[in-house]
């Protein structure tokens, strides 16, 4: 198949990623690119791949996408991600172009032609502003890093250089909204805030009539989990860019997660009638085997994982979300207490949070307690065409 040429500056030349080859290509850049930081960590290779794919992601049904490399003497010098969400603009009564999945040297000669490439794709779909990064759902990856660059990543998140964010400002873009991220040290469990948090959770417990969902192993959560994307579509529904996830999502995103689910740390929070009302889900962090392995699982990849679920001193907070109505009430005082307990037991020395909107007061309080670190902020840009 012929490459589609979309546009040249001076000596960048931009093509449209159509074949299984470029999409490669598409997804090892920043492995590249970052091959000598040790705070980059890479995603899960496969599944940036199947990101691209109609056939495996049911995003499409309401996005359409396209994905670019840049190109300079026959060397890749970046890519970037366009991702037409008309749902998200159906809801939010935007007329948007999202950026998605951008890296690019220090150059901005490439970058530019690498964002020229999304804007006209934007103005040929009467799009009036481009914004990013952000992905098909706010299940994947958002927010360009703009500080915490001397901290190592969360396979779950963007690295990028300091130098990006300058490229953006040169362009027109300018900050819409913030993620921040907290490194929390783990306290023991006969700590204060930990008694504390045990008084409470035990209260909310018999005053809500709530229990936990007691399982074995991760299978036992199978049952439940797409209860838990049911339930991420009523809790951050009015969150920044959020759109409901479809059936199939729902679907695919539960055959994502169980792989990660573990007793220790995936705490379900059910009532009397055993309807999903919170959940919490963690895992021990897999950084440095993601980084070892490029991000890919095969053929040896998944033994490091494995070894690294058992052995890391460090958790990741993936999500956490209670019911609406409950909201408040200090239901999630029960899934840090399980979590405290775990961590005590497992010798967990300390957690970090996933990005959590700067803006989002609820969630945010619920770390206070811990004397939190800000370590890390991201970005969201807009620019108006």
């Amino acid at each position: 198949m012929l490459k589609e040429r979309i546009a040249t500056a001076t000596t960048v030349e931009i093509v449209e990623v159509t074949t299984k080859a470029q999409l490669r290509k598409f997804v090892d850049f920043p492995n590249k690119l970052y091959r000598d930081n040790p705070n980059f960590v890479p995603a899960f290779y496969g599944d940036d791949i199947d990101d691209w794919d109609k056939d495996k992601n049911p995003a499409f049904s309401y996005c359409d996408a396209k994905c670019f490399l840049a190109y300079r003497d026959g060397e890749i010098v970046g890519r970037i991600g366009a991702i037409l969400s008309h749902k998200a603009n159906e809801k939010w009564g935007t007329q948007r172009m999202r950026f998605s999945q951008v890296d690019f040297i220090d150059d901005i000669e490439v970058s530019s032609a690498l964002f020229a490439a999304v804007e006209n794709w934007a103005k040929e779909n009467n799009c009036n502003e481009v914004h990013g990064p952000l992905g098909f759902c706010d299940l994947d990856r958002e927010g360009m890093l703009v500080e915490g660059f001397e901290k190592r990543s969360m396979f779950i998140t963007y690295y990028n250089d300091p130098y990006y964010n300058e490229h953006l400002e040169k362009l027109g873009y300018k900050k819409d909204t913030d993620w921040v991220e907290y490194k929390i040290m783990a306290p023991k469990k006969d700590s204060d805030v930990a008694q504390k948090l045990h008084r409470i959770a035990e209260h909310i417990c018999k005053r809500k009539k709530l229990h936990k969902v007691k399982v074995l192993n991760r299978f036992g959560f199978a049952p439940y989990v797409t209860k838990v994307f049911e339930l991420v579509n009523a809790a951050y529904a009015p969150l920044y860019g959020t759109v409901d996830l479809t059936a199939e999502q729902v679907k695919k995103y539960a055959n994502k997660f169980i792989p990660l689910l573990n007793p220790k740390y995936t705490c379900f929070v059910m009532d009397e009638n055993n309807e999903l009302v919170a959940f919490g889900i963690a895992a021990p962090s897999v950084a440095e085997a993601m980084k070892k392995s490029r991000g890919r699982l095969f053929p040896t990849g998944w033994i490091d994982v494995l070894r690294a679920f058992e052995e890391s001193k460090a958790l990741d907070m993936f999500l956490i979300a209670v019911r609406p109505d409950l909201q408040g009430a200090g239901v999630n005082a029960i899934i840090l207490d399980h979590l405290i307990e775990n961590c005590d037991k497992n010798g967990i020395e300390y957690a970090e949070t996933g990005p959590m909107l700067e803006t989002n007061s609820k969630i945010l309080a619920q770390w206070k307690t811990f004397n939190p670190e800000l370590h890390k902020r991201r970005r969201c840009y807009l620019k108006k065409l």
